[in-house]
This record gives C-alpha cells, structure tokens and sequence, in this order.
C-alpha cells in the first residue's frame, strides 16, 4: 500500500506563504514525477505543478507562475510545494500526485496513480 502523506495547510492572509510538503514513507520514486493538483468547492480537480523525475522541468498553471515553486529532495522521498503572495482564488484542498509510469510527464489527472490524502489551503482577504 502506497502512502503520501501532506502537511502544511492552513489559513493565511492573502500576500501570505504557506509550504506544502508531500513524503512517501518506505517508498521511493526516484523515476517518477510528481506533483500538486487542487479542488476548490464545486469546481473540478484541477493541474498547479509537476516536477520530473530528476527534479528538472518544472511545470505549472499559468494563474500560479512566478508565485508557486515545486521541489523534490529524492533522499527525502519528498516533494515540496511552496507557495507565496497568495491569494483567495487559491483557497483549495491541495492533493500530492504521483504519476502511475516511470519516466513520464505528468500532463493530466489520468497519469497519476497515487494521490495523496489532501491538505486544506484556505487563504483570506
């Protein structure tokens, strides 16, 4: 049984920074890409960023450029999301994926195969 495990969540003012971490316990990923996908309340499950497999290529929503930064440390068998000048319309549950192959890009929800449990990210005006 594989198991993300998220913390960093919370309530932040908005211009505030929150970082998110997801660690996978026992197991590693090391060929896999990871990344942050988000559901706020009654939209769908949407893309925020994805990183490889090597910790290269990053890749993000356009609404979270130059204010997100998603990071990997595959000795820690983690993956970081952090967040800064945030604002309302990023209030959300934040969910850590993994994608179901080795060596491929994570472009859409049906290439993860492990998600992680998410963490509130509530942000206030």
């Amino acid at each position: 049984q594989v198991q993300l495990v998220e913390s960093g969540g919370g309530l932040v003012q908005a211009g505030g920074s929150l970082r998110l971490s997801c660690a996978t316990p026992g197991r590693t990923f090391d060929s896999n890409a990871m990344g942050w996908f988000r559901q706020a309340p009654g939209k769908e499950r949407e893309f925020v960023a994805a990183i490889s497999w090597s910790g290269s290529n990053p890749n993000y929503l356009d609404s979270v450029k130059g204010r997100f930064t998603i990071s990997r440390d595959n000795a820690k068998n983690t993956v970081y999301l952090q967040m800064n000048n945030l604002k309302p319309e990023d209030t959300a549950v934040y969910y850590c994926a993994i994608h179901r192959r080795l060596y491929s890009i994570i472009r859409s929800l049906s290439d993860i195969g492990y998600w992680g449990q998410g963490t509130q990210v509530t942000v206030s005006s």
